[in-house]
């Protein structure tokens, strides 16, 4: 493939992730108004187009046609700044995550991923932390004092448990030897998922995942019942929309990784004795990647209409006294049965 092609062909698959991210972000905000009103027993948006579907695009012409204000009083600049970089680092998670193998047209082999860093997983926890950033920006530009105490929690929330988080990872890289999200995938055909050779690690990193995306039950820096609406209640307009799509950006990306580090990424057992066109498997793979990434959006949106929010003083226990403890631990026995293995043989 020449410069050029490459070029063109990065490009074109930049541009489809950012569109099918956008596009699973926008009616994930109606997936939740359906399934908060089945949990709930009522019906839900079932009023603009055919079972409300239409929803979510009359919910984005009200957010671009409402009044923008910016208080007076606030740092314009960061004020407006604030939410870009919510949004922005939110995108710009998607370019690692491997969302198949490889397609192969007239001799040429096109990845289905725009970038395959040999530290992609670096990459990726360098793009989450710099999120925080946003919220806070956000929260101190307004001149608010509930923005404030808001944006404080959040970024002691976030960093609270991108330590436990980081030290899961830790154990998984420990394991599979490699930094590449592409080649954790690669690694876990058949059943060799990641998930039951590191079930603590997985579960580590699922809570932390609901803590990073400011999901229910640890949605505390947005909590109206003690701070109106937290770090963005003076945000009005698509700024505000900027931050609540922002939130569902995260929760599909989470999902994403979740299912690349834990639950076999693109692979599915057993397809591969009834399929033998490799495009073919690289088409359902990442048809069996997004039914993954189904499942745990899901998940996130039952549990947050299941459980009650934590006080945060639970909130930051749990983080500091239990899962990184528990995240540690994880790293000794990961250390433990790969030594005994390796003198095993």
């Amino acid at each position: 493939m020449t410069l050029t092609a490459l070029l063109i062909y990065k490009g074109i698959l930049v541009l489809a992730v950012f569109a099918i991210t956008l596009l699973v972000a926008t009616y994930s905000t109606y997936a939740e108004r359906k399934i908060a009103a089945f949990l709930q027993d009522r019906i839900g948006p079932d009023r603009a187009g055919p079972f409300g579907i239409l929803q979510p695009l009359a919910d984005a012409v009200k957010m671009f046609m409402k009044e923008e204000m910016i208080p007076s009083v606030s740092n314009k600049t960061l004020f407006i700044l604030g939410p870009s970089i919510a949004m922005l680092t939110a995108c710009l998670t998607g370019v690692v995550i491997p969302w198949g193998s490889s397609l192969t047209i007239n001799g040429t082999v096109y990845p289905l991923q725009i970038t395959d860093l040999n530290i992609g997983i670096l990459y990726l926890f360098g793009v989450i932390s710099l999120g925080v950033y946003g919220i806070m920006i956000g929260g101190w530009s307004s001149n608010n004092k509930y923005s404030l105490l808001g944006g404080i929690r959040a970024s002691s929330q976030m960093i609270s448990y991108e330590v436990a988080m980081g030290l899961a990872i830790i154990a998984l890289v420990m394991t599979t030897g490699t930094l590449s999200m592409k080649e954790i995938a690669a690694q876990q055909h058949g059943w060799h998922w990641n998930a039951f050779i590191q079930p603590l690690g997985c579960l580590i990193f699922i809570i932390c995942a609901f803590a990073e995306t400011n999901r229910a039950p640890f949605d505390l820096p947005e909590c109206e019942t003690e701070l109106v609406g937290g770090y963005h209640t003076e945000y009005s307009s698509m700024k505000l929309g900027f931050f609540l799509f922002a939130e569902y950006i995260n929760m599909f990306i989470s999902s994403a990784v979740i299912s690349t580090f834990y639950f076999g990424g693109y692979n599915m057992p057993f397809i591969g004795r009834f399929v033998h066109d490799p495009n073919v498997l690289a088409i359902l793979g990442v048809v069996f990647l997004f039914m993954k990434i189904s499942f745990f959006i899901f998940f996130f949106m039952w549990v947050r209409w299941t459980l009650p929010r934590f006080r945060y003083d639970q909130l930051m226990r749990l983080g500091w006294q239990i899962l990184i403890p528990l995240s540690i631990l994880n790293i000794v026995i990961t250390g433990f049965v790969m030594y005994f293995n390796g003198s095993l043989n």
